[in-house]
């Protein structure tokens, strides 16, 4: 590629990280205001919810209280999932679901997102959630920023792989912004695409698009962190711990996907075995969560705290365990109802993210054992500590389960604005990503770039470039060679004998030419000889050269054979190669690297 080209692509690269940038920005802001009105409406004045809420200190939170009537949640979270589902399945039904996974889906199919995907996406998704909905807002921001990626890309008439750029770019853009969290948005953008596996290509454009957007987001809605600031200790004495609550996140993490795919695959089937309406699966998983709800609100003041933390995000209840305002029997239980709560709105077809939830049943289970290991060992784990385990935990369980241990880490600790946490988190979420193996929360990722469709024609090429002719020819005692004297009707004959298309011409030893079914035979001529019909001008290959080469030069000639000749000697054929050649080489080199797989 020339210079000329190289400055080109980069001012374009630049190009996308720029508009996606100011359009994630924006995007995620009216988002996130919408998501706040809504909420304030529905939980405070119509449900009588004061709830808590992430960032407040320590003295405004303590003020939470719950609502009178609790019966109350039945109607107010069973009309938001009606209405979302409503709008869902009659004008975008891939706004269904946690908006991550129908991201990623885009970027490895055609690149490409309806344009009325990203407001449809975002009016489910705050319905869903300020309802009581138990979803986070960051899949729906990737998917409202993904989906405004793919608009620009459309204006902007950039190629498929430009086009992916921008749409990994808004996934990214969108989830650092509204998380402000630019740093692990930006490599989110890279790392949640795959489960062994990084878009590098992505990188440049997402800082870029995460900066812009986190500061047009926080000029409105300020720079301080998500979470408030809490006094956090931990010694290095407390490692082995942290390691150990690694293994808890992953245990935690993996029930997390299977009860939300199998409540999933319920809901399906249930729907369709009796042919219910799509739109009423939400309603259905809100059903279940109102009575789950208020089942827990009567048994105890506990569990009626435990029933309020399941619902919405979750990050107000964060916050209270970040205070150590939650009690050791609320820690316990609220992994198990959150998932559960998670599994009935999203896995039901509601419209919300699945990453919010991650976190908080990751930072309820990091609570619990930090409280649990403050009553057994107060000297070795101090009340002071528990919250570097609530915040651990967080990154350790979604970090395993979302393949993404690297941006996820940076992002709760932008989130948290607390970077001493770095140490142990990557001792905890290196456990928990390696017991979670490839489970995962988002099925659309791929293992590798090797299998994505985005990325398939780039690894043709490069394990073309891998096998060398040599490997895939004929040789020269195997090929049948023709003499320039030989006569149009054995050429024609032997082509049928053998279904050969194409043969070398030698004289003495030496290639002087080459005979193919679409040799022309003379006009006037009764019987011609090969000679008057073979072709001298000759492309040929070395046997050092690759496949890739030989694949070039058949296209750019439109040709199906090669000889193939010595570098010293041109003269001398030394083998044959075809297209067929070509394509059984390749067939078997994918064979050979997906039995290493």
């Amino acid at each position: 590629m020339s210079t000329v080209d190289n400055s080109s692509s980069f001012r374009k690269i630049m190009l996308i990280g720029i508009v996606v940038g100011i359009i994630s920005g924006i995007g995620a802001l009216l988002f996130f205001w919408g998501l706040k009105f809504g909420t304030h409406f529905v939980m405070d004045s119509l449900f009588g919810y004061h709830y808590p809420m992430e960032g407040q200190s320590i003295e405004s939170i303590s003020g939470w209280a719950p609502p009178a009537l609790i019966w109350l949640i039945f109607p107010v979270i069973c009309g938001g999932a009606f209405l979302s589902g409503l709008l869902v399945y009659k004008f975008a039904p891939e706004a269904e679901g946690h908006g991550t996974d129908a991201a990623i889906k885009a970027f490895h199919g055609e690149g490409k997102i309806r344009w009325r995907v990203p407001l449809v996406k975002a009016v489910a998704s705050i319905l869903t959630i300020s309802t009581g909905g138990s979803a986070g807002r960051e899949g729906p921001t990737a998917q409202i920023s993904a989906g405004f990626g793919s608009i620009a890309a459309d204006a902007l008439k950039l190629s498929p792989r430009e086009r992916r750029i921008a749409l990994a770019t808004g996934i990214g853009a969108g989830i650092g912004t509204i998380f402000k969290a630019p740093l692990g948005g930006a490599i989110l953008a890279a790392e949640i695409l795959y489960t062994r596996d990084f878009e590098s290509e992505a990188i440049m454009p997402s800082f870029l698009a995460s900066i812009i957007g986190y500061s047009i987001f926080g000029f409105f809605e300020g720079y301080d962190p998500v979470f408030g600031a809490v006094g956090i200790q931990w010694e290095i004495a407390q490692i082995p711990l942290f390691l150990v609550l690694g293994a808890i996140s992953a245990f935690v993490g993996l029930l997390y996907i299977s009860t939300f795919y199998g409540t999933k695959r319920t809901f399906n089937k249930v729907f369709e075995k009796y042919r219910l309406p799509k739109y009423l699966k939400p309603v259905a998983g809100a059903f279940l969560i109102a009575v789950l709800v208020v089942s827990l609100a009567y048994i105890s003041p506990q569990t009626m705290i435990t029933a309020l933390g399941s619902l919405g995000t979750g990050y107000g209840f964060l916050q209270l365990a970040m205070y150590n305002m939650l009690p050791l029997s609320v820690l316990l239980l609220l992994p198990f109802t959150k998932i559960l709560t998670t599994s009935f709105t999203i896995g039901s077809g509601g419209s919300g993210g699945v990453f919010a939830p991650g976190l908080a049943i990751g930072g309820a289970a990091g609570g619990a054992f930090g409280m649990t290991l403050h009553g057994l060992v107060p000297q070795i784990v101090p009340l002071a500590s528990v919250p570097a385990f609530v915040i651990v935990g967080m990154i350790a369980l979604f970090g395993g389960i979302a393949n993404s241990p690297i941006s996820v880490m940076i992002m709760v600790v932008e989130m948290t604005n607390d970077f001493s946490l770095l140490v142990p988190a990557m001792g905890a979420v290196a456990v928990s990503n390696v017991l979670t193996g490839e489970k995962t929360i988002f099925v659309e990722q791929l293992r590798t770039k090797a299998q994505s469709p985005a990325h398939r024609g780039e690894y043709q090429v490069e394990i073309l470039e891998d096998i060398s002719a040599e490997s895939a020819m004929k040789k020269r005692e195997d090929l049948i060679c023709l003499s320039p004297d030989d006569s149009w009707a054995k050429m024609v004959s032997i082509m049928d004998q053998t279904q050969h298309t194409g043969f070398p011409v030698c004289e003495d030893g030496k290639l002087v030419g080459i005979v193919t079914h679409r040799s022309a035979k003379p006009e006037g001529q009764s019987v011609p000889i090969i000679e008057d019909v073979m072709n001298t001008s000759l492309y040929t290959i070395y046997p050092d050269s690759t496949l890739e080469m030989a694949l070039s030069i058949m296209m750019e000639k439109s040709l199906h054979h090669l000889p193939v000749v010595d570098r010293d000697n041109p003269d001398i054929l030394l083998g044959f190669v075809t297209s067929t050649d070509i394509m059984r080489s390749y067939t078997r080199r994918m064979n050979e690297l997906s039995k290493k797989d």
